[in-house]
């Protein structure tokens, strides 16, 4: 009798006797939770972070990264929002990542997490602009699941029917209940996820070969996905919405609004100081004028024209801010220049029984506590 045609062996048999280690797997992993751990030490929230720790962090924003900061591209794949969003990521990141990197070897599956990763997360960028804050290595673990796919679709023939069909279908079941709850649920950069899904299926492709290392994968087919993958790139790059402001004037103004709270601090402390003087002599109260004048008007004088040198558009978030705090210092400016040249002209206090600055001295409402 004619022997039986062989059966494939195990597609995990193969790929354990061809690596049993996963060094790059092993190091996201790592790396991921060491930056999680790291923003909650510099106060990001445990189940759910404020965008200004991701900004600080360097996640991909459309007026922070198109304002020079093209790093955001890939820093932004190592931020997380919360315990459940690093919890899944880095779940998925091995259950493929421990496939994939023996499939395509160390260096090529870095190079698939990576570029896919960037390319998600430049597809957010046109697709959200600058309406979202994202980050997170979603899109990168797409990319690896994608590269995944079409390796299993390509060498079908070579591996176990049941196996094939297990590991295919599981694939494709993650992937579109993935993108299905994105649709669903807000605040899901689901963008990020298509894009990597797309580059990991391109790179797959271009970067794949031969399980058992016969026949290789047709070279048009893989240099045709290659070329399709950096048309894509560059057509993305060319449609990038422009920011709705400069970054770095928002970054300019914050700075301000902070120099501005602790000059506020300062006068504050030499006002009630002030107000504790003696005043009972001429003399003291030609002193007094000058510490109104040294001790108020002048560093209001100086917020007034540091806020005045901001050029900002009427779209940075902190303008209106800005504005409202250079009226204040403005005013307050003025009151004090008065009330010093009001006590120098009357050489005492008269019916006063203490200096005052107009209106009871206050910060406006929406000005932030320090």
């Amino acid at each position: 009798m004619p022997d039986s045609p062989a059966q494939p062996d195990s597609l995990y048999d193969v790929l354990h006797a061809r690596s049993s280690r996963l060094p790059v797997t092993w190091l996201l992993l790592a790396a991921n939770a060491l930056v999680f751990i790291l923003m909650l030490n510099a106060g990001a929230g445990l189940w759910h972070s404020q965008n200004g720790v991701q900004l600080a962090w360097g996640a991909n924003f459309g007026p922070a990264t198109q304002d020079g900061q093209w790093w955001r591209l890939g820093s932004a794949l190592f931020l997380h929002f919360g315990l459940l969003h690093i919890a899944m990521n880095l779940w998925a990141l091995w259950d493929g990542g421990h496939l994939v990197e023996r499939i395509y070897g160390h260096l090529r599956f870095a190079v698939i997490y990576f570029a896919s990763g960037l390319f998600g997360n430049l597809l957010s960028l046109v697709a959200q602009g600058n309406h979202a804050v994202s980050g997170g290595a979603s899109g990168a673990i797409f990319g690896v699941y994608g590269a995944l796919l079409i390796f299993l679709w390509r060498e079908r023939r070579v591996l176990l029917p049941a196996e094939f069909r297990w590991l295919f279908r599981a694939g494709i079941a993650f992937t579109l209940a993935s993108i299905g709850l994105g649709l669903l649920i807000p605040g899901i950069d689901n963008s990020a996820h298509i894009g990597g899904l797309l580059a990991g299926i391109l790179l797959g492709n271009l970067l794949g070969r031969p399980l058992l290392g016969k026949t290789p994968w047709p070279p048009r087919q893989r240099l045709a996905g290659g070329l399709l993958l950096a048309g894509a790139v560059v057509v993305l790059l060319t449609h990038i919405p422009p920011p709705s402001y400069r970054w770095r004037d928002e970054v300019a103004a914050q700075a301000e609004i902070q120099q501005f709270l602790d000059r506020e601090s300062r006068i504050q402390a030499s006002w009630q100081e002030i107000i504790r003087q003696d005043r009972r002599t001429a003399d003291s109260i030609q002193a007094l004028a000058e510490r109104i004048e040294q001790e108020i008007s002048e560093p209001y004088d100086a917020s007034f024209e540091q806020l005045s040198e901001l050029n900002l558009s009427p779209t940075t978030p902190s303008a209106a801010q800005v504005e409202a705090l250079r009226a204040y210092s403005e005013k307050r400016r003025d009151s004090a220049q008065a009330l010093a040249r009001q006590l120098r002209a009357r050489g005492q206090f008269g019916p006063f029984n203490q200096p005052r600055l107009g209106p009871p001295f206050s910060t406006p409402e929406n000005i932030p506590p320090k």
